[in-house]
């Protein structure tokens, strides 16, 4: 039965799922007594399934027997993060009142594609209720793309999966023999009956801890979804203004790691030869990251206290490490949670405004098939063999690489796939820091806002400048052009390129 239903395009099951979670803020904001908002999301979710209702029947016959290919299902895929955000921002414009729908539009690209930026930023300027609906929204996009990675991209190789295979992004591979023998409707059936309660379960699961620490029901439920699709959404402004403190904190942290590496749930396309999590390059490579950039800020500090015969404070010390340490991995996972102790680590460092720093971290992003954004550690470590091994043959020019089948596959054909990623991807940021520019941004602002945008970090644009970007400010072409670079930092540029080559549609 959810294979013969996944057989629909994937943008019509998707607006039919979206209009069953509208009535959950819709129920919240009943309990809460504000009629207004309560009818805004159910009679957009009654409208939403009636429509869905209505075109389902219509394709029903013949149309719905029809087998959905890959390539058909990246375009639905593609279609669902520009055109369903349509259909979401409705009860969040008529929940507001005081918006224009572009706005409502924006907000919903923000959370959909987990980027978390948003427009309502001041304390107060929007209900409850409708925070829940963008942790809501930002939250099922990450169960979009957890499921979409492993069903849809990794078939075609691609979204990070192309540097681990012999075929060409966009095309299948024989080492995914499992994927082969089920068809596509009934590989996305299976893989979300896989993961969907994995998901779901984890997100429960931070929520009781959360709520256990202190927070309140509310603000542990929207930070618990905003953890696992690393959204970074927050009702309260940030972590910094919750009261589940230190503990909170650490449970985020552990939760966070999820996004360093797939094989934290999966199995599929191990890079190296000996199994598990500890041999996992990408996941060795994200614990050096968090470890490694800390330290270096504290190296800083340490040589400016040696040369004025500063004491240490160890309390502050250690604050001001939990501090830089959360704060690195959350920008690495692309969430963009900053620590209570992140102001206490900026003022330890010596850096007021480490916004390189944390460019850089959203830049790398996190692991292939996760909730993460970013070019993603595994290019990352393709492009690192591939430099050790070039700087080999410059020592010895005669030496033979050492790499078993795999590694060699990652540092020859794997590290040539991830350098033309990386120059798409830096032609991008180029593009649109261009264009926003043109559309009146300084060359700092639309820099930070193409790349939280194409690393869906949407709080980079508060902590990477010494002033805070203000999207309220931004015209209505900025704004376009931003909902843009979500969007095309969500799918990747290659997948989308891979949509032009018509090999791809070839059954």
């Amino acid at each position: 039965m959810t294979a013969r239903l996944l057989r629909f395009p994937l943008i019509l099951i998707l607006a039919g799922v979206a209009g069953l979670l509208m009535f959950l803020p819709m129920v919240d904001a009943l309990m809460r007594g504000d009629t207004s908002v309560a009818l805004a999301f159910g009679n957009s979710g009654l409208l939403g399934l009636a429509l869905v209702v209505v075109i389902g029947l219509a394709m029903s016959g013949r149309d719905a027997a029809r087998e959905m290919t890959d390539a058909q299902n990246l375009a639905s895929l593609l279609l669902a993060y520009l055109l369903l955000p349509l259909y979401l921002a409705l009860p969040f414009y008529e929940g507001v009142e005081t918006t224009t729908y572009l706005n409502a539009y924006f907000e919903m690209v923000s959370s959909f594609t987990t980027t978390g930026a948003t427009l309502f930023g001041v304390p107060g300027r929007i209900t409850d209720s409708l925070h829940l609906w963008r942790a809501i929204v930002g939250w099922s996009g990450g169960l979009l793309i957890w499921i979409s990675a492993s069903a849809v991209l990794a078939p075609m190789s691609l979204g990070g999966f192309e540097v681990t295979v012999r075929a060409e992004p966009g095309q299948d591979d024989a080492l995914l023999g499992r994927f082969q023998r089920a068809s596509p409707a009934r590989r996305l059936a299976q893989i979300t009956l896989t993961l969907g309660p994995v998901y779901i379960g984890l997100t429960a699961a931070l929520w009781i801890i959360l709520m256990a620490g202190g927070e309140r029901a509310f603000v542990a439920a929207v930070h618990a979804m905003s953890t696992m699709s690393t959204s970074g959404i927050s009702s309260i402004g940030g972590l910094q203004n919750g009261v589940s403190g230190f503990a909170g904190e650490f449970a985020i942290f552990l939760f966070l790691i999820f996004s360093l590496s797939r094989l934290t749930f999966s199995s599929d396309t191990v890079p190296t030869v000996r199994q598990g999590l500890l041999y996992d390059p990408e996941f060795r490579l994200g614990l050096m990251i968090v470890a490694g950039v800390p330290m270096l800020l504290f190296l800083r500090h340490w040589i400016g206290a040696y040369e004025v015969a500063d004491p240490a404070d160890w309390a502050g010390v250690l604050s001001a490490l939990w501090g830089a340490v959360f704060t690195v991995l959350s920008f690495l996972s692309t969430t963009g949670f900053e620590s209570a102790d992140w102001q206490a680590a900026r003022d330890w460092s010596g850096l007021k405004t480490p916004g390189l720093i944390l460019m850089g971290l959203a830049l790398v992003g996190g692991g292939v098939a996760t909730t993460a954004g970013g070019v993603k550690l595994l290019r990352v470590y393709a492009l690192y063999l591939h430099g050790q091994r070039e700087v080999e043959r410059l020592i010895h020019p005669s030496s033979v690489g050492r790499a078993s089948g795999p590694g060699r596959r990652i540092r020859r054909q794997g590290a040539y796939i991830a350098w033309i990623f990386f120059m798409l991807f830096a032609l991008t940021l180029t593009a649109l820091t261009a264009v926003l520019a043109l559309f009146g941004q300084t060359f700092e602002s639309a820099l930070i806002l193409a790349l939280s945008g194409l690393s869906t970090t949407g709080p980079l644009i508060h902590a990477a400048s010494e002033e805070p970007i203000r999207l309220a400010q931004l015209g209505e072409g900025a704004k376009l052009v931003y909902a843009t670079a979500m969007v095309l930092g969500r799918l990747e540029t290659l997948a989308l390129i891979a949509l032009l080559n018509p090999t791809v549609w070839r059954d």
